[in-house]
């Protein structure tokens, strides 16, 4: 047999699969993409058709060139980039390259990197799917014509160096709106009014919630209402009216998408979505594992799809009976229903083998990629395991015309819940129910009457923004992350302890698209888009079509846009802090790498410092000042004021406390479970202490 080459796009997939290949394939890594539209021009030949101009990505040469040289002295070559229009264009680029056929069976594709997977690929090679690669070259010419046209105008009008995107716009607009929508929100008040009963001799209490009057649902709207109702509940007499007693199932969530993965794991685990697609990608690709080598741990992290694979069902079933009893398996097989319109092309994000637990992979994963793997088996084993059983009370009491309600539920078998845990909001307000009868007369231990107001909308978090994203059918699985990142990058949107909201340039963007470029922001006509372009990867439309349908009016938008949008003019931020050469108070300026002040005398005076944030910490080793920085990356580190001479530095708050146990400076840590505490910083000591609310302490 001769030599046969496989071409993937990353080393880490390469070495997964080069394991499962005999000696005579030979496996190469594209680094992602080879050919791309050039950055100094539109590349987009407008009038012959929108034809594009790609170019081989700069730096990409030397990589063709060894390609080109392997598939020479190669009988056969698979191109095996990841299963999505991204991946199918890659391929189409580097058969163009390599002068492969166009009718070629050349093209394989997987779910997940397993040798069974890999091995059933090689049997079944395709043609390149034209249509999946119209479809990935329909939106990146949409996005260059926007990018391209709109960009030049922002630069002009506002300030160099902005964008603006086809997608990106509409998100930043759901988040300038979502602003709006809080300032001009009025609170209305409302009370509620709370009992503690108990039984007459017992210690036990009861807490019920006013529910009704006279069979409708109450609303109380002012203390004085509040304070007639408890006035008359007081002078009545509280009478167990009804106790109705359940068993409610509560079944398990599906296993993850890319979108309910990005959420969970920027609510559950603080991960940003782009942090979450990274590291998902390196769990597919293949990580090397204890005595087992190269492994991917799971399946495609790019897909809309709830299914689940005939043998992985049967895998995790015989998994759960082995490891919990058979009690655990449900009777039937759990299917679940994606919502509509979905692409479907792949499974669900899971594990690729269930035996793999995340108390296997321990030793062999980083603390983050454990996170997110043990957020991905736990859910997707839990979704194939029989459902909780609660034992669910309802009492109503009566006191005249008023009828007042108390909630509880006891888990009576825990099921999926063995592994995997949340909430529904009916049980977040379930209380303990002490034994009681129908027709006792309980004792008034305690009224509360409570005043509320009603709540603003919650500003976006990465999660929340990802869901309404979704929900809408903005963009797809593959773009969630990077709408983010650009709309943070660009300055147009600030994030703080998650909350997502509008910066003063972000705002003026936004006025400027909704004014002059209506459909580009407009909601429906962004989801109507992302329908089209699943139309030409079904084979229904032509993309020519598509991209001529969208240019052409935004072509006289732009005419005229050009034209009306008045100069605007950002006034920099003055920050305290004197330029030390000139005097002047020193301005904050946005660059690549964070924010940094700089002397508003530029350019007869060129100053500029870091902007530092001083830490209630002295330097453990110089007993200087402990100040926050700013990586190249943007990453937020803590670093000794005197540097560099001294070279202290720690990715955690150091706290003026050293360990009690070894000496060593602490440093401050968060976790779901544990809140705030701190801990020593020596990692073979784990000294830690709990911060409790009151700035106390809880050693450990």
């Amino acid at each position: 047999m001769g030599q046969k080459l496989v071409i993937v796009e990353s080393p880490a997939k390469a070495k997964t699969i080069k394991k499962y290949l005999g000696a005579n394939y030979i496996v190469e890594a594209s680094m992602g993409h080879v050919r791309d539209l050039p950055k100094s021009q539109l590349g987009v030949d407008i009038e012959s058709g929108y034809a594009p101009k790609y170019i081989t990505i700069r730096g990409k040469g030397e990589l063709l060139d060894k390609l080109k040289k392997a598939a020479k002295k190669s009988d056969q070559i698979f191109l095996a980039t990841d299963p999505d229009r991204e991946g199918e264009a890659i391929s189409w680029h580097l058969a163009n390259i390599l002068k492969i056929d166009g009718n070629a069976t050349c093209r394989i594709e997987f779910n997940e990197v397993t040798k069974n997977a890999i091995k059933n690929a090689i049997k079944n090679p395709r043609k390149i799917n034209e249509n999946l690669v119209n479809a990935q070259q329909a939106r990146r010419i949409l996005d260059r014509l926007v990018g391209y046209e709109i960009s030049p105008i922002l630069w002009k009008k506002v300030k160099w160096g902005l964008s603006a995107g086809r997608v990106q716009s509409v998100a930043l607009k759901m988040i300038c709106d979502r602003e709006k929508e809080i300032e001009k929100f009025e609170p209305k008040e409302y009370w509620t009014v709370e009992c503690l009963l108990k039984k007459h001799g017992k210690k036990e209490t009861l807490q019920v919630k006013l529910f009704s009057k006279n069979g409708k649902k109450i609303e109380i709207e002012n203390e004085q209402q509040c304070n007639d109702i408890i006035s008359q509940l007081e002078n009545g007499e509280f009478k167990v009216k009804s106790i109705k007693k359940s068993k409610k199932t509560k079944n398990p969530l599906p296993p993850f998408t890319t979108s309910t993965l990005q959420q969970d794991a920027n609510k559950k685990l603080n991960f940003p979505t782009r942090k979450t697609m990274s590291i998902a990608q390196q769990l597919y690709e293949g990580i090397e594992v204890k005595g087992r080598g190269f492994v991917g741990l799971i399946t495609y992290m790019r897909t809309d799809s709830v299914r689940v694979s005939e043998e992985a069902q049967k895998d995790t079933r015989d998994f759960i009976k082995n490891t919990y009893g058979e009690e655990y398996v449900p009777k039937e097989i759990r299917n679940y229903k994606g919502k509509k319109n979905i692409q479907d092309a792949h499974e669900a994000i899971r594990p690729t083998y269930t035996a793999l637990s995340p108390a296997e992979l321990s030793e062999s994963l980083s603390n983050d990629q454990l996170k997110l793997y043990r957020l991905i088996w736990e859910r997707f084993v839990a979704s194939q395991m029989a459902s909780c059983i609660l034992n669910a009370t309802v009492i109503e009491i009566e006191n005249g015309q008023y009828i007042l309600k108390a909630n509880g539920s006891i888990v009576d078998f825990e099921g999926f819940m063995k592994i995997y845990d949340y909430t529904l909001e009916e049980e977040e307000n379930a209380t303990n129910i002490p034994k009681v009868e129908e027709g006792d007369i309980l004792d008034k231990n305690k009224i509360d009457g409570k005043q509320h107001f009603t709540q603003p909308p919650a500003r976006f978090t990465e999660a929340s923004l990802v869901k309404t994203l979704e929900e809408n059918g903005i963009g797809r699985p593959s773009t969630y992350a990077p709408i983010i990142s650009t709309l943070l990058g660009r300055k147009y949107v600030e994030k703080l302890k998650k909350i997502i909201s509008p910066t003063e340039l972000g705002n003026i963007v936004n006025n400027i698209m909704c004014e002059h470029f209506k459909s580009i922001v407009d909601v429906e006509f962004t989801a109507d888009m992302e329908n089209k372009l699943d139309r030409v990867e079904e084979g229904t439309e032509k993309w020519q079509k598509i991209v001529n349908d969208f240019f052409e009016p935004l072509k006289e938008v732009i005419d005229i846009a050009e034209k009306e949008i008045n100069k605007v003019t950002i006034e920099d931020k003055v920050s305290d802090v004197k330029c030390e050469k000139c005097g002047k108070m020193m301005v904050i300026k946005h660059g690549r790498f964070g924010d940094f002040l700089a002397c508003p005398g530029y350019p007869e005076c060129k100053n500029t410092k870091a902007i530092v944030e001083e830490i209630d910490a002295k330097c453990p080793k110089c007993g200087g000042q402990v100040v926050a920085k700013r990586s190249k990356k943007g990453n937020k580190f803590f670093g000794c004021s005197n540097y560099p001479n001294c070279d202290f530095v720690s990715w955690f708050e150091p706290v003026d406390k050293s360990c009690p146990n070894c000496g060593s400076y602490m440093v401050k840590k968060y976790s779901k479970t544990k809140g705030e505490y701190i801990l020593c910083s020596n990692n073979e000591c784990k000294y830690e202490e709990k911060i409790e609310s009151d700035k106390s302490v809880e050693k450990k």
